[in-house]
């Protein structure tokens, strides 16, 4: 006959960090079953009770194309490297939409949960790093856009493509989270933040040559041009795509170093207020 023997409790203490915070970063993989929840709850939230549902992944930006395209490529006739407009930005249309989401969701990612960040514990850096992963569905959505287009035109994609194309999509990934984790952070405490929002899109949109070519850009300011990380993500999308522009050069490198010290700062700085969420939220 079986012995059933009676294990004692285990009782675990959760206390905050009473100096600087380490990252941690193996909590995440022992939650990751609730980064995957949270991406489909997060996926099933934002098209809830649309009548075109997962449709607005491909309206938005197509609409965004067409405007680009008769100020830009038909008025303004900005230079695009020989390569038809419409394909021409919205190849930056897909790096831009991830990182426009990720500041839209993930900076309220933490206020929008405020229940379960003030009753539940798990690692709080889950929900904007959700919020970020589950903008790769509308980007995938819009890839298959992309493919449609440059069969169209009849445009065939550069040979980098197959290596490429996947280190830039981990590149603007790694520039939405880190932007993502700042102002998540910053919102618990100053909802200036969601008013400031709007501005700081429409501001970084101009600064990011999304609608333009980087080229007009007068090669003295090259340099200051690619601190904004979000330059060489989207000039990187068209080199791998495209072959248009230089490829990898200074300038490219350049934002790499400030999309990963983004990253860096950011998530330390979110580890660090992370014990004052729930006080403050």
């Amino acid at each position: 006959m079986a012995e059933f023997v009676k294990s004692e409790p285990i009782t675990v203490y959760i206390k905050p960090s009473t100096r600087l915070a380490g990252l941690n970063l193996r909590d995440l993989w022992s939650y990751r079953e609730l980064i995957f929840f949270m991406i489909w709850r997060i996926l099933k939230v934002r098209y809830k009770q649309t009548l075109l549902g997962a449709s607005w992944a491909i309206i938005q930006p197509v609409m965004i194309m067409i405007v680009f395209n008769f100020v830009f490529g038909t008025i303004a006739k900005v230079p695009t490297d020989g390569i038809p407009y419409p394909i021409f930005s919205f190849t930056a249309l897909l790096p831009w939409g991830l990182f426009v989401n990720a500041l839209n969701q993930g900076s309220r990612s933490l206020t929008a949960n405020h229940n379960m960040v003030t009753k539940i514990y798990f690692p709080k850096m889950i929900l904007p790093i959700s919020s970020v992963l589950a903008g790769l569905v509308d980007f995938a959505i819009g890839f298959v856009v992309m493919i449609g287009l440059m069969i169209y035109y009849e445009v065939t994609p550069a040979w980098n493509v197959i290596w490429a194309l996947p280190f830039f999509l981990l590149l603007s990934i790694i520039t939405a989270l880190g932007v993502a984790l700042w102002l998540s952070a910053i919102n618990v405490k100053y909802r200036d933040v969601n008013y400031a929002l709007p501005f700081l899109t429409q501001f970084w949109l101009f600064m990011t040559p999304v609608a333009y070519s980087a080229s007009v850009i007068s090669e003295k300011w090259q340099l200051v041009y690619s601190l904004n990380p979000m330059a060489g993500v989207v000039n990187g999308f068209r080199w791998a795509l495209l072959d248009a522009g230089n490829g990898p050069d200074a300038a490219l490198w350049v934002s790499v170093t400030i999309s990963i010290l983004v990253l860096v700062s950011g998530l330390f700085y979110f580890r660090n207020m992370e014990r004052t969420f729930a006080d403050t939220i």
